[in-house]
């Protein structure tokens, strides 16, 4: 499962169209995403309630506090919410010690309320946990003991016994609004494969629940079955986070193939860069060399797996490669390939491209005093590993190669250990 978080506007949406489908209830729910490029005047076109209501803007940008952090306006109208933007997109602000600009907000009509209730599901191993608040709001860190939270186990139903510890102090004349809103709530969060929904606050509008504000996190595995639901869904990259040219062509790659081609920047002065097939492989590898005291020389981390063609690996590599010896300084450095043991992909073919990659980029490996640690197993691995040793020899650099017999974490502590040695 990749748990990823997805905007407000994008939550609030989903929740609106899936519970009429679901549960047939409608919200009433109002928003309107504003960017650099947003024309406020063709946007009160196509939604006229931003010209007649009283309006509240706030940040879409996958961080909380926002309100703690003076980043909220209230009670507007659509001449002061233009204000606010333009005064207040790119900003650069910094929360939670990351920094970055405000590119996104979210307009919504301002909701007066007085009661403020909190709801949360969450996906986990064996089930979901569903929480519950009549404090909820801003102080709701302050007042944790007094949410109330009960597990659903896996393919469980979410019953009115089930759902009675968590509203078992709520007057008679809304529990049954709120209980009726919290099943169906769990239901959009299976049917739409969400990992994470948060609600804090939710309140009260002409007796029905109505959602102020609202996380949400997708598992974004489940696209596959999800696309017409989700609909044209960004998946942002967190807050702070930019990509580079490199990590956006490697994304643009991954984009256009079956296969899985990640690829993200940790330290671009790091030695120790890996180049490994199998999602999980690439974990071991990347904790492994943190576990070992060597997290702040871990340059990358890198994925490849769905039997990428020759072609694409080819890409893949030179961009791994050019990033990993970037700016020599006369220090050893080491590129870990290979994986664990794949199951169907033919590693010859494979390495094919990544033997192409090194073989084009010689004079760049050499002058970064680069290192090459091979460690695979899998279909026609043993003419892989023997192609490396090969081109080590070919092209004069110290590649050293290993099957199955090694084990992962080895090759990581000899990757250490290299870039570690004397001079």
């Amino acid at each position: 499962m990749a748990r990823k978080k997805i905007r407000e506007y994008d939550s609030k949406r989903l929740l609106k169209e899936h519970l009429r489908r679901i549960s047939g209830i409608h919200l009433d729910i109002k928003s309107a995403q504003v960017t650099e490029a947003t024309d406020f005047n063709a946007l009160a076109e196509t939604e006229a309630w931003l010209s007649s209501e009283k309006l509240v803007v706030k940040p879409d940008m996958l961080f909380g506090k926002r309100g703690k952090s003076g980043l909220v306006a209230l009670n507007l109208d659509l001449s002061q919410v233009a204000a606010f933007a333009k005064d207040n997109l790119g900003k650069e602000v910094e929360i939670g010690g990351c920094k970055g600009p405000i590119t996104t907000f979210i307009v919504e009509p301002f909701i007066p309320h007085t009661q403020e209730y909190y709801l949360s599901i969450v996906s986990e191993r064996l089930g979901c946990s569903i929480s519950f608040s009549e404090c909820g709001g801003i102080e709701i860190e302050d007042n944790w003991d007094k949410v109330k939270t009960v597990f659903i186990p896996t393919e469980a139903s979410l019953t009115t016994e089930t759902c009675a510890p968590l509203l078992a102090t709520l007057p008679l004349e809304v529990k049954g609004k709120i209980e009726e809103f919290t099943k169906a709530v769990f239901a959009v969060f299976l049917d739409l494969d969400f990992t994470f929904l948060e609600m804090n606050p939710f309140t009260l509008v002409n007796g029905k629940p109505y959602p102020l504000d609202l996380r949400g996190e997708l598992d974004d595995t489940a696209a596959f079955k999800n696309f017409k639901k989700w609909g044209n869904l960004e998946l942002p990259l967190p807050f702070g986070r930019v990509m580079s040219a490199t990590e956006s062509f490697i994304h643009g790659l991954d984009e256009k193939t079956s296969a899985s081609l990640k690829f993200t920047v940790l330290n671009p002065r790091g030695r120790i860069w890996t180049m490994v097939a199998g999602g999980g492989a690439s974990v071991i590898y990347a904790d492994t060399v943190g576990d070992l005291g060597y997290a702040s020389e871990l340059g990358n981390y890198a994925e490849y797996s769905g039997a990428p063609n020759e072609d694409e690996v080819l890409q893949y590599a030179r961009v791994v490669i050019d990033c990993a010896t970037a700016n020599p300084d006369g220090r050893k450095r080491a590129l870990v390939i290979g994986g664990g043991i794949a199951n169907f992909t033919d590693v010859a073919a494979t390495f094919s491209g990544i033997i192409r990659a090194l073989r084009e980029k010689e004079s760049k490996l050499k002058a970064a005093r680069m290192h090459v640690y091979v460690r695979r197993g899998g279909p026609n691995y043993q003419t892989g590993l023997a192609k490396m040793r090969c081109l080590g020899k070919e092209i004069g650099i110290p590649i050293e190669v290993y099957g199955p017999e090694a084990t992962m974490t080895g090759i990581c502590k000899q990757a250490i250990d290299c870039i570690t040695a004397a001079a």
